[in-house]
């Protein structure tokens, strides 16, 4: 017999992730989102500044995460993983996540970006940030 190495697959590694940011009042509120491996024990997103899960995150930094569907549908049998979050604003580590979100998904965050890139060519910059996750030790 020889001797395999099983590699553990991280919530990073799926395609489509459900983050659950939490209200003040305890209440949870789950969003689908690209997420990738940032190499240092984080993962990150990036999503509008003025965005539900940013103001949530800046009250409560505790997320969970799961597998989940494009559409946001639990991936059944897949695990909770308990982590947390901060908003980060800074312009290098936004294109830090987005570049490693970008080198993930390649053309398809080309093509979702035309509308970004259109409200830009007219005068509205969209206001940007990252989603820095701190995972749980594998």
């Amino acid at each position: 017999m020889s001797a395999r190495t099983i590699r553990r697959v991280s919530i990073s590694d799926q395609k489509y992730v459900s983050v659950t940011t939490f209200r003040k009042s305890g209440a949870a509120v789950a969003s689908p989102v690209w997420i990738a491996p940032l190499g240092d024990g984080t993962a990150g997103f990036t999503t509008g500044a003025d965005s539900g899960k940013v103001k949530r995150l800046r009250n409560n930094s505790k997320v969970t995460l799961r597998a989940c569907s494009m559409r946001g549908a639990i991936v059944e049998g897949s695990p909770i993983v308990e982590a947390t979050a901060v908003v980060s604003t800074d312009a290098e580590r936004y294109d830090s996540v987005y570049s490693a979100i970008r080198k993930k998904y390649g053309l398809t965050v080309v093509v979702m970006g035309i509308g970004t890139r259109l409200m830009t060519l007219i005068g509205r910059q969209p206001d940007n940030c990252a989603i820095i996750i701190t995972l749980p030790d594998a």
